[in-house]
C-alpha cells in the first residue's frame, strides 16, 4: 500500500486547507481509494423522503455516478463524527438533525470505509455546498437502484438496505442495575441513579459494539430508556437518554414502556434481573439481558 497526494481536480474542499488524510491509498493491486485514514459517508434516512444521495460531478472519482455524501477522514477522528462534518460540509446537513443507528465497516486491511446510517430527527433540506456535487435529492429506497450508483455503494447498498428495518432499543431497570453492585448506593439512590445515566449517556453517544446486541454490522446506536422508581426518581436527566420515572410500580412502568417501543417496532432489550419482571417483558416480546450484561458494555 503506498499513499499519493493529491492531484489537480481530485477532491478538496471549497474553503481552507486540505486535511492530511486528503490523498489516495493505492492497493497492492493498484485501485485507488480516497482517504489516508480512510473514508466515511452519511446515508441519512427520512421516514417519508427516503434516502439522501449525491449525484457526483462529471470529474470526479466514478463520476457521474449517484453516492452518499462523504470523503476522508482526518487523523484521529471517528468514523460517525467524519460522516457527520463530511455531510454537513458537501451536503448542508445540520448535526443536531441526525440521529445515529448503526456504523457499518468496509475493512480492506490498507483502508476503511465507514457508512454511518441516521435517521433524520429534524426534517432539512440538504444544500450543494461543494464543487463535487451535480446534484443532492431525497431518493425513496425502493428507487436508489435505479439510479446509475457509485460502485462502492452499489456493492454495499443492499447490506445496507437490509439494516433500514432494524432499530434497536434498551430499557433499563435502574432500581435492579444499581442494586447488583454494593457500592454504598442505598446512602443516595438518587444520585446513584445519575451515575448510571450518565454511563448510558456515554453508551448513547458513542454506540454499542454489534455483537453486544447480537447484530451485524460494526456498532449500534440503539434508543435508551431508564425506568427510576421511588427516590431514585429525584435524578436529573441524560442527554441522548429517556428518562422514565415511575409513579408507582417501577415493573409496570419497565412493561409499559417495553410495549410502546415494540409497538413502534424497534428491537427492544430489556436490562433486569428480576424473574417476573423478565417473563412479563418476554411475553412482550422483548429480550432480556441481566445487569452484568449492561455493566460490561459499560466497561
Amino acid at each position: 500500500m503506498t499513499i499519493e497526494p493529491p492531484a489537480p481536480g481530485e477532491p478538496r474542499r471549497p474553503t481552507g486547507p486540505r486535511d492530511a488524510g486528503d490523498a489516495w491509498v493505492v492497493a497492492p493491486t493498484g485501485e485507488r481509494y480516497w482517504g489516508r485514514f480512510g473514508a466515511a459517508g452519511l446515508l441519512a434516512v427520512d421516514p417519508e423522503r427516503g434516502v439522501l444521495l449525491q449525484h457526483r460531478v462529471s470529474w470526479s472519482h466514478f463520476g457521474d455516478t449517484w453516492a452518499l455524501p462523504g470523503g476522508a477522514r482526518h487523523e484521529g477522528e471517528s468514523a460517525c463524527d467524519a460522516a457527520l462534518r463530511e455531510a454537513a460540509e458537501e451536503a448542508g446537513v445540520p448535526d443536531a438533525s441526525i440521529r445515529p443507528r448503526v456504523l457499518s465497516v468496509l475493512d480492506l486491511g490498507y483502508w476503511s470505509y465507514t457508512t454511518l446510517v441516521g435517521d433524520v430527527a429534524t426534517p432539512f433540506e440538504p444544500t450543494i455546498s461543494d464543487p463535487e456535487s451535480r446534484e443532492l435529492a431525497w431518493v425513496p429506497v425502493d428507487e436508489v437502484a435505479r439510479h446509475p450508483l457509485h460502485p462502492g455503494f452499489a456493492a454495499s447498498w443492499e447490506r445496507l438496505r437490509a439494516l433500514l428495518g432494524t432499530r434497536p432499543a434498551i430499557v433499563v431497570d435502574a432500581a435492579d442495575v444499581v442494586g447488583s453492585v454494593p457500592d454504598g448506593w442505598w446512602r443516595d439512590r438518587a444520585r446513584a441513579a445519575e451515575r448510571l445515566l450518565s454511563d448510558v449517556a456515554a453508551l448513547a453517544a458513542g454506540g454499542v459494539p454489534a455483537s453486544a446486541l447480537d447484530l451485524s454490522e460494526e456498532s449500534w446506536f440503539p434508543e435508551w430508556s431508564v425506568v427510576l422508581e421511588g427516590q431514585a426518581r429525584a435524578a436529573g436527566d441524560a442527554p441522548g437518554v429517556h428518562v422514565v420515572r415511575a409513579e408507582a410500580s417501577g415493573d409496570d412502568a419497565i412493561v409499559a414502556e417495553t410495549q410502546r417501543l415494540v409497538t413502534a417496532g424497534r428491537v427492544v432489550t430489556v436490562v433486569t434481573s428480576d424473574r417476573g419482571l423478565r417473563d412479563r417483558v418476554v411475553d412482550a416480546a422483548a429480550a432480556v439481558r441481566g445487569p452484568r450484561w449492561l455493566r460490561d458494555v459499560i466497561g
